[in-house]
């Protein structure tokens, strides 16, 4: 038994939805595109599950967040795939895969053959199992990585209202979760083995910032260690986590977010791997030409740095499946990819954007006590990266364009004094300049609905009902 396609995505995630709705502008035609998910929903825009799914009223609930609306696209649901001949097939997990042969077997014993693959397969949330800590019969842990880890945490949130929570790990989902709990009105502890919050991209005065703030709204911080063990009642659930350190912390309930790993198991010694994941050409292109992979599971050449990065961020993931798609379909005017890496985030009133790579010396700018300043990284001379929180669009853009465009810095007092006006100066320089800065970015300060919720409260906007991105008519609580 099995079925045949002439392009097959496997993974439901961001970057299928994407790829999908660029297959349809392509020219695709019905019956030949197939997106095969182990999720039992058509793709969906994974952001809002930290975002407003989380919100205590009006929160984001599906169809309103399918992929595309974080592009202010068209929003994909089921009927959509159905009316444009793109075969679903969900609630369904691949066991094996055959690059030479070009067949997929999943679980359930069918084989699904294809011309041209696109593995969307993105990555899985660490579990502290992994860790040597069992604690998967403990009901009020939990993850954040999809749909169904949403709707338990949402659960176990309503149950634990005044209580305490601890949040394991400071990355995104450790602060964005955090931010949710708050307003949760559950009070927080995050615990993490670093100095800061986000290590991997902010540097110790940027986090001074966050944590400062977050200790305003009542969030307790347990740095440099880790965890120990788990005190449980007699039901199983977990009522303390004892750290290395030797501090008890109470806890109605856990919140893990300790890193994610790319699913790349299934074309382990087909394909080849770096960065932890499938290496790829400019053109997203495996080292098997009738496979591509994209998102969090690709690792590809960044032309800006001329290294090959796994980047982890949605932008990303939409990015790398369009590119994906018009190289398959328009191979011989198609370019390599041009990206310029683009993170951002948004908590309680606060927002911040961020491009290119935080390596070398930085630079600080603006005001450190208010809610709008940034940084510069300089390496080797040349301007590599740039932070902004609290920007405008305008802000936003020029830093962007500035970063891409890596001028040369010789004065670092100066650029401290000179802060956005430098990049607005590199940008004038350069008028014939088009910016190729991250998808997201440009949509983000469109006009949206914006969703009210309680004085404090996470901005969510939305396209279509959806609750996350936001436009010029910015609300701060």
């Amino acid at each position: 038994m099995g079925r045949a396609f002439v392009y097959v995505i496997l993974g439901g995630g961001v970057a299928a939805g994407y790829a999908a709705l660029e297959f349809i502008k392509k020219g695709v035609s019905p019956g030949e595109l197939c997106i095969i998910s182990e999720e039992s929903v058509a793709p969906y825009e994974r952001p809002a599950l930290s975002k407003g799914f989380l919100l205590p009223e009006a929160p984001a609930r599906l169809p309103s967040f399918h992929t595309c609306v974080g592009l202010n696209e068209e929003r994909l649901t089921t009927k959509w795939y159905k009316e444009h001949g793109i075969e679903l097939v969900l609630g369904t997990r691949v066991k094996s895969a055959d690059v030479k042969r070009k067949t997929l077997l999943t679980a359930t014993g069918e084989t699904i053959s294809y011309k041209t693959l696109i593995v969307a397969t993105g990555a899985r949330a660490l579990k502290l199992e992994e860790f040597g800590v069992n604690v998967s019969n403990a009901e009020n842990v939990c993850y954040l990585r999809d749909l169904a880890d949403a709707s338990k945490l949402v659960t176990v949130m309503q149950s634990c209202v005044s209580g305490n929570a601890v949040v394991i790990g400071g990355g995104y989902i450790g602060m964005e979760c955090a931010a949710s709990l708050v307003i949760n009105k559950i009070n927080v502890t995050m615990v993490f083995p670093e100095d800061h919050c986000m290590p991997r991209l902010f540097t110790t005065k940027i986090a001074d910032y966050y944590e400062e703030y977050y200790k305003g709204k009542g969030v307790k911080f347990v740095k440099g260690t880790v965890l120990m063990s788990f005190e449980f009642d007699s039901n199983g659930k977990i009522t303390a986590v004892n750290l290395k350190d030797g501090t008890r912390v109470p806890a109605d309930m856990v919140v893990v977010g300790i890193g994610i790993r790319p699913n790349t198991s299934l074309f382990e010694g087909q394909l080849s791997i770096e960065k932890g994941g499938i290496k790829v050409n400019g053109k997203m292109q495996t080292s098997n030409d009738s496979v591509y992979a994209v998102g969090d599971v690709a690792a590809f050449p960044v032309k800006l740095f001329g290294d090959i990065r796994r980047l982890e961020h949605v932008d990303s993931a939409r990015m790398t499946a369009r590119h994906a798609v018009t190289a398959i379909m328009e191979p011989d005017t198609t370019d390599d990819f041009d990206y310029i890496p683009f993170f951002y985030s948004r908590v309680f009133g606060l927002s911040w954007q961020f491009y290119g790579d935080n390596a070398g010396e930085v630079v600080h700018f603006g005001d450190y006590s208010a809610k709008s300043f940034g940084a510069y990284w300089i390496k080797d001379g040349l301007l590599v990266g740039s932070f902004l929180e609290g920007g405008n669009k305008e802000e936003y853009e020029a830093l962007a364009r500035a970063t891409r465009l890596r001028p040369s810095v010789e004065n670092l007092a100066e650029l401290e004094n000179e802060g956005l006006s430098f990049a607005y100066v590199i940008c004038q320089k350069s008028p014939s300049f088009v910016g190729c800065i991250g998808s997201s970015i440009a949509v983000e300060q469109k006009p949206m609905h914006v969703w009210h919720a309680t004085a404090g409260v996470i901005f969510a906007a939305s396209i279509a009902g959806f609750a996350y991105w936001y436009g010029r008519r910015r609300k701060r609580w």
